[in-house]
């Protein structure tokens, strides 16, 4: 059984993900702030457990997990957005994963965002996310993916970005051809 901890989970959408995979995984807990999204995500997991805003979540009081999964607000980043990105309050939330996977050290982590954070600032937003998870003990990688592709429908580019522990991992996870 993999433990994880989802950050920023909307209505659990990496919950419903993780539900699908052949692979059995338990949520130690979710962080989320919106009134609406967790009164959904409640009637799917009611035995969740939400840490609410995660600029206020003490770690100590999370149980350990080796998985964390994050969509951070994609806003800042966005083509459709003001695109201010670290300059904004919720483009700063990226920081709050790292924190968490600084004081936790979870083996893996799974984040999701809009592909413009591939442009955003010429490219240095997405340097400065991997500059971190480098300085932080992980390798990253990442990828772009299209719900259209997966029999949703709609178009909807979305980034990938999957780290693993260079300390605690013997090489790269979560493949996907």
């Amino acid at each position: 059984m993999i433990k994880y901890f989802s950050m920023f989970s909307g209505i659990g959408g990496f919950e419903y993900g993780l539900q699908q995979s052949q692979h059995d995984f338990k949520c130690i807990g979710y962080s989320e702030i919106d009134k609406y999204a967790v009164s959904i995500y409640e009637k799917h997991y009611p035995n969740h457990t939400n840490y609410g805003d995660a600029t206020k979540i003490n770690t100590k009081d999370l149980p350990d997990f080796e998985f964390l999964v994050g969509g951070f607000p994609c806003q800042a980043f966005s083509i459709a957005g003001k695109r201010k990105g670290f300059n904004e309050a919720r483009g700063t939330l990226f920081f709050e994963i790292a924190r968490i996977l600084r004081d936790k050290k979870p083996t893996y982590f799974l984040l999701e965002n809009v592909k413009g954070i591939l442009s955003h600032e010429g490219g240095e937003t997405l340097q400065t996310i991997f500059r971190v998870c480098d300085e932080l003990g992980y390798d990253v990688s990442w990828a772009i993916y299209n719900s259209k592709d997966y029999d949703v429908p709609q178009n909807r580019e979305r980034i990938f970005i999957k780290g693993y522990s260079r300390t605690s991992c013997g090489g790269e996870v979560l493949s996907v051809p």
